[in-house]
């Protein structure tokens, strides 16, 4: 990584054993925390880095960072593990008062034609406050965005 990557918050940064290497993009994390939680030895918000290749196996960091809704997280098996499932269909899921999370191979697509991003994860914002457009940046929060979601339901 160049010293240029290390000082800017939004460059992409990769995490790597022999095994496996996971790939974080800031600009795409919305910290819905699946990862903390699923696999907390690993990722380690107050750590840095921040991801511990070496702290699990491969096969359970992959399963943690395919819990990543937005594709923040990614990996690539580097010893013959399976590498991460394409759905066959896309699907869409509403978050309460928030974004979209979209799973499935999906390309976005700018208005002059050009590839903006092609994943399997996304998080689309639809509050239309995210300086990210047309990704979520929790700009729903601060904007006190709202839907009518069935009571109970949790926010991410």
């Amino acid at each position: 990584m160049s010293s240029e990557q290390r000082h800017r918050p939004d460059a992409e940064r990769h995490y790597q054993n022999a095994a496996i290497v996971v790939h974080w993009e800031p600009r795409f994390c919305i910290h819905s925390g699946q990862c903390l939680r699923s696999l907390p030895d690993v990722f380690k918000v107050d750590a840095r880095p921040w991801i511990d290749v070496n702290a699990a196996t491969a096969d359970r960091i992959a399963e943690a960072v395919m819990l990543c809704p937005t594709g923040a997280l990614h990996f690539e098996r580097l010893d013959g593990g399976p590498q991460e499932p394409i759905p066959d269909a896309p699907t869409i899921s509403e978050r309460p008062n928030g974004p979209l999370f979209v799973h499935g191979q999906v390309r976005i697509m700018g208005a002059d034609g050009r590839l903006i991003r092609e994943a399997t994860r996304i998080a689309l914002c639809r509050c239309g406050h995210s300086e990210n457009k047309p990704f979520c940046d929790l700009s729903h929060r601060k904007f006190g965005f709202r839907t009518s979601a069935p009571a109970g339901s949790e926010e991410r």
